[in-house]
C-alpha cells in the first residue's frame, strides 16, 4: 500500500487523522525494519510488512494493483558474478491481472 492508500482506509475509523502523521509513522516502522519498501518504477513507492518471508511481485497495468508471488527463481544465485555476494533481490513481473480484461495494448 501508498501511504496515501494508508490514510484513506485509515480516515474511516479515525477522519481526524492527518497525512503527516501516516508518513511518520511508515518512517518509525521503515526505521525499524517492520516495513520493506517496494519500487515500481513510475509509481509512488509502495510498502508492506516485512515478515512476508521471500517473495516478489506482479504489477497489474491496468488496475495498478500489486500482487505478491511466493519463491524465488533458483537461477538469480548463477547471475551472480563471481566473487560477489548476494544479498538480497527484487523481481517485479508486469502485465495483466486475471480480474482485468486483457488486450494487445496491455501487453508489453
Amino acid at each position: 500500500m501508498t501511504p496515501q492508500d494508508v490514510w484513506e482506509e485509515a480516515r474511516k475509523e479515525v477522519p481526524s487523522l492527518g497525512i503527516a502523521t501516516v508518513y511518520r509513522m511508515v518512517k518509525t516502522m521503515l526505521e525499524a525494519g517492520e516495513l520493506q519498501r517496494i519500487e515500481v518504477p513510475g509509481h509512488p513507492p509502495r510498502y508492506e510488512m516485512r515478515a512476508k518471508g521471500l517473495h516478489h511481485h506482479f504489477y497489474c497495468r491496468k488496475c495498478d494493483q500489486l500482487f505478491s508471488i511466493k519463491g524465488s527463481p533458483r537461477q538469480v544465485q548463477s547471475l551472480v558474478p563471481k566473487g560477489f555476494v548476494l544479498e538480497g533481490q527484487d523481481i517485479v513481473l508486469y502485465g495483466v491481472c486475471e480480474e482485468c480484461p486483457s488486450s494487445s495494448s496491455a501487453r508489453t
